[in-house]
């Protein structure tokens, strides 16, 4: 399968969302920047079974263009470290919240082990092959009695029929055991259907900006690429083809807890 949607969705159209962002104003930032990574209720949820507290250091491995970072640090006041291998997406986290994001492959994060409090990855699973790598990745960056996040897009059927180019589906029974082959301990797992919708004013705000962009660029290339791809995953979604896992773990060791 061609990874050029992926680049064109994940890149491309990252940098299309701040420039739409400055031309409707910052309060639609956050709800356009969270928009494919769950919930409001559902991220908070995640942050409170992970125990972040002020202070606390997340690790965010393909963060995106940065908003569960800034939602999270609102919510809980964590500090976030933000790595995605898209410049495009790096550059948009610093246009939309300031974040100094870094260029990196989740596969070979570019931090210190040990080095953050907990770790997250969100929605970024399915576009990998190496999904032992990546979750290597998480447990190495995280500090022994930490907590490590994750919301993976799984498959729920045997087969799907025409799934988004460039993802590669797990079941739930697969995810789990993914984990446990990286030496986490999964302590507390949800569905992403189980948690409420986004307030009517927040998906207003995000399909403003979803409108500006096609406004701007829907006759482009990229930008048929990226929804097409959008679309097939939205498709499989609301047909439960492929539902969203979302799953606390720990990295064995010591509690944390120490200085920040």
């Amino acid at each position: 399968m061609s990874e050029e949607p992926m680049v064109e969705e994940f890149d491309t159209v990252a940098s299309w969302t701040a420039d739409a962002v400055e031309e409707l104003g910052q309060d639609h930032a956050l709800p356009a920047a969270c928009r494919g990574s769950g919930s409001p209720a559902a991220l908070r949820w995640l942050a409170d079974r992970m125990g972040l507290a002020p202070g606390m250091r997340l690790l965010d491995s393909g963060a995106g263009v940065g908003g569960p970072a800034r939602l999270v640090q609102e919510t809980h006041g964590v500090q976030p470290t933000l790595v995605d291998p898209m410049e495009g997406a790096c550059r948009a986290a610093e246009r939309l919240f300031g974040f100094r994001a870094l260029v990196g492959d989740g596969a070979a994060l570019p931090v210190g082990s040990g080095e953050h409090d907990a770790g997250w990855s969100l929605g970024v699973l399915c576009t990998v092959e190496d999904k032992a790598a990546q979750v290597a990745e998480l447990r190495r960056v995280v500090a022994g009695g930490g907590a490590v996040g994750l919301l993976v897009f799984v498959r729920t059927v045997e087969e799907l029929t025409d799934p988004p180019e460039g993802n590669h589906f797990v079941t739930a029974d697969e995810l789990d055991g993914l984990l446990r082959g990286a030496g986490l301990d999964v302590v507390d797992r949800a569905w992403l259907g189980d948690f409420d919708d986004p307030p009517q004013d927040w998906q207003d705000a995000a399909d403003a900006v979803d409108d500006v962009v096609r406004r701007e660029h829907g006759d482009s290339d990229s930008f048929q690429e990226a929804q097409r791809n959008q679309d097939r995953m939205i498709r499989l979604l609301r047909d439960g083809s492929v539902a969203g896992r979302l799953v606390v773990c720990r990295v064995p060791g010591d509690d944390v807890g120490r200085d920040t």
